[in-house]
């Protein structure tokens, strides 16, 4: 009886390592204290900001600051922040510029990644080595301010786009993508008399819907959150996007013509101004996230791992 046990224990599984295991309850329940306490960290100073952009400035005053409770919810910093000054302004200048540039730069990056994901095509190996150098070496400040200043961008909105038009991160992650796709089917497109912009459109885009709306949302948030280009190469007032005018705001350097009557009247508290802006630089972001969250893992490890 003994030796078919001995056997039947030689040939049994090995044990699963321990990080492989079922937890215990007590290993649940620290996990979900964890995870609680870390999103209480994210969404408690978000709480603070919300509530204190909606609070009165008496409310502000009695705080003393930052409003944890609310009492008295008003919106009227962010009724003056869009009455159409300079705000509105620059949330507007920020939209477009966010939606020009994204889409310039998902059309250069599709081309590019798409061009050095076919083996075949013309110096894609030179190109690919000149790219991934760029990441590693760059011109530094000085000399990209003085290219810029002798195309004559300076002042221009054009200055916010094409600087920091391109990725090579991003065109790194469509192209490991875009090889991922089968040759196979490409081939039989192509045999079918279809030619490279017809495939790419037809093709390759639908099966990359994961990893195109990741990049996008790259691209997006860094066309929404960048101010030091504006800072930089804007020397008009009018000019400058939301992110540049609440930089002004939070440091109180300058405020525009209304808000600070508001504020100096008593009207309206400037740290309730300073919340509602940021709040309204937050905001795009938070709402469009949730929806592109779920491509995320696709988009961004299949694009990272495959070519």
């Amino acid at each position: 009886m003994t030796k078919p046990a001995r056997e039947e224990s030689r040939w049994a599984a090995p044990p699963r390592p321990s990080w492989e295991e079922e937890p215990s309850r007590a290993g649940v329940a620290g996990k979900g204290l964890v995870l609680a306490l870390a999103c209480l960290g994210i969404l408690f100073p978000l709480w603070i900001v919300v509530v204190t952009s909606l609070s009165s400035r008496k409310t502000i005053s009695e705080a003393g600051g930052l409003v944890m409770v609310p009492k008295g919810i008003t919106f009227i910093a962010y009724k003056e922040l869009l009455g159409g000054g300079q705000v509105t302004r620059a949330a507007i200048i920020s939209v477009l510029i966010t939606l020009v540039g994204t889409l310039f730069s998902m059309a250069v990056s599709v081309l590019c990644a798409y061009g050095l994901s076919r083996t075949g095509s013309l110096g894609h190996r030179w190109i690919l080595m000149v790219l991934l150098a760029t990441m590693f070496f760059s011109a530094g400040l000085i000399p990209t301010y003085l290219l810029v200043q002798s195309i004559g961008l300076t002042d221009s909105y054009l200055a916010l786009i094409l600087p920091s038009a391109l990725s090579v991160f991003n065109i790194l992650v469509l192209r490991g993508f875009f090889m991922g796709i089968s040759q196979e089917l490409i081939d039989s497109a192509r045999i079918d008399g279809a030619g490279d912009f017809r495939i790419l459109w037809q093709i390759v885009m639908p099966l990359s819907r994961a990893v195109l709306a990741v990049i996008t949302l790259f691209y997006a948030v860094g066309y929404w959150s960048a101010w030091f280009n504006a800072s930089l190469y804007l020397n008009d007032q009018d000019m400058m996007p939301l992110q540049n005018v609440m930089i002004q705001l939070v440091q109180k350097q300058q405020a525009p013509v209304g808000l600070g009557q508001a504020i100096r009247t008593g009207q309206l508290s400037g740290l309730a101004v300073q919340m509602a802006v940021m709040v309204m630089a937050l905001l795009p972001v938070a709402v469009l996230s949730p929806f592109v969250q779920r491509h995320f893992k696709k988009g961004m490890l299949t694009g990272a791992i495959k070519g």
